[in-house]
């Protein structure tokens, strides 16, 4: 057995060499990246003792945060309408970027674009779009149409364009290419071509995505309602400002029930759509 090893140890020598001396630009550039995390914590004041008095200081708002009420049955009524109405940002924005996003994946995707020229313009347009946080956009929309739920929406729409137009490129050149030569060889032109060859493999991978981001956006709803695009971000900031935790609390209640109960609708249509097999849950 040992002449065996020491064989192989002469015929193939990087083999028995660990791992750490074949890979010293790797450690190096881990080291590099701790010697940055740490220089960052230092610098943001993760180090401070001050984080210490601030972790005391959030456990005395939480225990102020209990029990979660929302002083009335009245105000409770108000909460829920602009959960509803944080709801409806999220759904309509959703789907209007997702709808806006469709043609513009196909020209983004090298596969199915026009010219390199359109497919190069129409990627740098959504990197443009994406590159922009949606609270940025929720920002300027209300300086150009107000405040409100319009510019919630549209935030939501402008944003999700250039994260639903990168995600649907790639899920089309990421299309077997087995279904497009049969289109082909039957005579079938470009249009053919993405209408038979791609768009039944894509539709159910983009559906999916469209359900994800519909759960995420409603986080993201809550979020940008704080500026005054709408919703109930707007009576959470509000409630924030006033101290009134309790109710604070009962806002971040009923936004994770909504949330959960999206997660639970949208996994369950995704399960329809891609064809997999039903799996049991807790």
């Amino acid at each position: 057995m040992s002449t065996t090893v020491d064989a192989m140890r002469r015929r193939y020598p990087d083999v028995f060499v660990p791992a750490w001396r074949r890979n010293r630009a790797m450690l190096a550039v881990l080291a590099g990246l701790v010697a940055l995390l740490v220089y960052g914590l230092a610098t943001l004041g993760f180090l401070h003792p001050r984080l210490i008095d601030g972790l005391g200081k959030l456990a005395s708002v939480f225990v102020m945060m209990l029990p979660p009420d929302p002083g009335s049955a009245e105000r409770a009524i108000i909460y829920l309408k602009a959960l509803g109405e944080t709801l409806a940002i999220a759904f309509l924005g959703t789907l209007l970027g997702a709808a806006l996003a469709f043609p513009l994946g196909f020209l983004a995707a090298r596969n199915a674009t026009i010219g390199r020229v359109v497919r190069f313009l129409t990627r740098r347009s959504l990197d443009t779009l994406r590159g922009v946080d949606v609270l940025v956009w929720a920002l300027i929309w209300i300086n150009v149409v107000g405040l409100g739920p319009f510019a919630g929406v549209l935030a939501l729409m402008t944003s999700d364009i250039g994260s639903f137009g990168k995600l649907f490129s790639e899920a089309i050149e990421a299309a077997d290419k087995r279904p497009v030569e049969g289109v082909l060889s039957t005579g079938g032109g470009g249009l053919h071509r993405v209408r038979f060859g791609i768009l039944p493999e894509v539709l159910p991978v983009m559906a999916s995505q469209v359900l994800y981001f519909i759960e995420s956006n409603t986080r993201s709803a809550s979020i940008i309602g704080i500026v005054g695009a709408g919703g109930i971000g707007l009576h959470l900031a509000e409630q924030i400002r006033v101290l009134e935790f309790q109710h604070v609390a009962f806002i971040i209640i009923l936004v994770l029930i909504a949330v959960a109960a999206i997660d639970w609708l949208s996994t369950r249509l995704r399960l329809g759509l891609i064809g997999t097999r039903r799996v049991t849950t807790a």
